[in-house]
């Protein structure tokens, strides 16, 4: 391929998600797909209902395998921002039940307008601080650190609430509550441990991209 699957900015600026010259990343996708072996065909038929022939400027994906009594039951996570929208696919894999006799796969995609995405929050943990730059290696890629990617538009919310007290230590009154909301739609959390530096590369050029996208 030759080309990393997530699309980044040149140096003499940013240009236009719908400039025609732009890479389009969608057979890099499929192959980063196709790498990770965890149902290649159900994944990508089930993003190309929500992609819709739309090029696909930037991407990520994480699988994540989680725990289920004795056994391993894996997770999918791929996200990727179209010139017009993002989308949000999530495959799992599930035991034989009452139901499906079988083990089968639920899948799900969502398309958001990048006119809808509201919040790009990115939350670094970055090893060994003092030693960043100063030409040499980005500690965030190489050896160490985690990024939290939360993307918010609207459909989740989350709020945080506490009782409110005033500056009066020995006050007995009832002041209600204070609190926050956030959007908080989608998280995801990528360690070097986990996912290797390619993984945090990769989100870190995806939040970029949509970034910047979702600012014009």
């Amino acid at each position: 391929m030759g080309r990393p699957g997530p699309w980044s900015c040149e140096d003499e600026g940013m240009r236009d998600l719908n400039t025609p010259e732009l890479v389009d990343a969608s057979e890099d996708l499929r192959d980063a797909i196709d790498r990770c072996g965890y149902y290649p065909d159900v994944v990508t038929d089930s993003l190309e209902v929500a992609i819709a022939g739309e090029p696909i400027r930037a991407y990520m994906l994480q699988h994540e395998p989680t725990f289920d009594r004795d056994e391993v039951r894996r997770h999918i996570t791929i996200l990727a921002l179209t010139p017009s929208r993002l989308i949000v696919g999530h495959t799992d894999e599930h035991a034989a039940d009452e139901v499906i006799r079988t083990p089968y796969a639920s899948t799900s995609t969502e398309a958001i307008p990048l006119q809808r995405v509201n919040a790009v929050v990115v939350n670094r943990v970055v090893p060994n601080p003092a030693g960043y730059g100063a030409g040499k290696a980005d500690p965030a890629i190489a050896g160490g650190g985690e990024v939290v990617l939360t993307i918010g538009w609207g459909m989740v919310n989350r709020i945080d609430l506490e009782p409110a007290v005033c500056a009066d230590p020995n006050c007995e009154a009832d002041h209600g509550y204070t609190g926050s909301v956030a959007a908080d739609d989608i998280s995801l959390r990528i360690s070097s441990a986990a996912d290797g530096p390619a993984g945090i590369q990769q989100v870190l050029e995806f939040a970029k991209a949509l970034s910047f996208a979702t600012s014009r």
